[in-house]
């Protein structure tokens, strides 16, 4: 019997589900060294390797045989060959730029465990999708919004979340249609960097976030009264000023976020809130050109750099803190310890705050791989994101299950506990 990869689902998965890899048909405790492969849509290459040993009968299950050392995880990770791809190019992060099609996971079975594994004895190919069947991509060009709505399968009206991305500007709509899939009605908004909207980050007016929000809280199929709002990085402090200053907002969840406005003046009405300032200087840069910024950041309780924080205690909302205890771009735990404290110095409820060791910046969907560090658009150079990769991948999975029971919670009232199939 040849060897054969056998995987569950099959043939195509949603980027967010596990997938159970297994290899039949080898010789008693042989020696292979399983590899597998992606291409993101610009071409880039992104590899993980592992050493296993097969058992007496031939067979390989990821889920029961632990990898041995030398290839890019080790022990048992049933997921390993997903989470620890990296890219062939420096600093390259693996995002996905169109939703509707899915990423491609090639999987080859190598004779032997050299630093050049041996013959290919068996491979196969497998779709990771970011669409269930039936969700709705709605393209949204309503007065200045720019945006992408995806609704779920069935009639609806379903809760309503608008979901933000950071510094990268553009309209990333992975996150918001893997949250799609599990029920929500999702709005991806960009807010610079993109069609009409401004190039450079300068200044923000809270006009335009409100636009988006009263759009979702008049669509027939979002759930009122209220909306979630889900903000990663730069994204998550203009959750924290939409939730602060706009009406309609129920529950705010922020992934290492930070309750002081950061790189552009924040504008509303005849309010004004200045950036926290900054101090490149305090950057520290190692011998291969990587920077480390946590510092960079001023204390937003000290001085002048006060007025760049927040006033989140205006918020009639429920708040979540998701925080990677490795974050390098800035101290995100010291960030959601602040603003629980400034909530219940004002009476208000207590957010929840989870944290994550080990875990980085990018805290993405479950089986993204970990970005160590890539180029920063505002800092110019590469910096570090913090995390170690097994550590930040459990966390990631966490972190999915507990932003989706939090708007469960707060939208619907009802406890979460629903799974994800194709």
């Amino acid at each position: 019997m040849a060897p054969s990869i056998r995987l569950s689902p099959a043939a195509r998965s949603l980027f967010d589900e596990p997938l159970a890899i297994a290899v039949r048909g080898l010789g008693p405790r042989q020696r292979v060294t399983l590899r597998t492969s992606l291409r993101d849509e610009t071409g880039e290459l992104f590899q993980a390797s592992a050493r296993y040993q097969a058992g007496e009968d031939g067979q390989l299950d990821l889920a029961r045989c632990p990898a041995l050392p030398g290839g890019s995880f080790s022990g048992l990770e049933p997921m390993g060959p997903l989470w620890a791809l990296q890219p062939q190019r420096p600093f390259w992060r693996l995002v996905k730029r169109d939703v509707q099609s899915p990423f491609l996971l090639q999987l080859e079975v190598l004779e032997g465990h050299g630093e050049r594994p041996g013959r290919l004895l068996a491979q196969a190919q497998h779709e990771r999708a970011f669409l269930r069947d039936g969700v709705r991509r709605v393209p949204v060009r309503e007065g200045r919004i720019r945006a992408t709505l995806f609704l779920p399968p069935g009639n609806g009206p379903f809760p309503g979340i608008i979901d933000l991305y950071g510094t990268g500007g553009g309209l990333p709509e992975y996150r918001a249609c893997l949250l799609a899939n599990h029920g929500f009605a999702v709005l991806a908004l960009a807010f610079y960097s993109y069609e009409d909207l401004p190039k450079g980050m300068k200044e923000f007016h809270l006009e335009y976030f409100e636009e988006a929000v009263n759009y979702m809280l008049q669509h027939t199929q979002v759930k009122g009264p209220g909306i979630g709002l889900l903000g990663h990085s730069k994204g998550g402090d203009l959750c924290i000023s939409m939730a602060s200053f706009l009406k309609g907002i129920t529950a705010t969840a922020l992934i290492n976020g930070s309750v002081a406005n950061v790189g552009a003046v924040l504008r509303y009405k005849d309010i004004t809130i200045p950036p926290i300032g900054i101090d490149p200087k305090r950057a520290k840069v190692d011998k291969s050109g990587i920077a480390d910024i946590i510092d960079v950041l001023n204390n937003p309780l000290e001085g002048p750099d006060q007025q760049s924080f927040i006033p989140l205690e205006k918020a009639e909302c429920c708040f979540l803190f998701i925080v990677g205890q490795d974050d390098h771009n800035w101290k995100s735990e010291f960030f959601a310890v602040e603003g629980s404290k400034r909530l219940q110095a004002h009476g208000k409820e207590k957010p929840e705050i989870v944290c994550y060791p080990g875990a980085g910046h990018y805290i993405e969907p479950p089986f993204f791989p970990m970005c160590a560090a890539s180029m920063h658009l505002l800092f110019g150079k590469p910096v570090m994101w913090g995390g170690e990769p097994k550590a930040h991948c459990e966390a990631q999975i966490d972190a999915w299950q507990q932003i989706q029971a939090f708007f469960r919670k707060h939208l619907t009232g009802k406890p979460s506990g629903t799974s994800s199939k194709l």
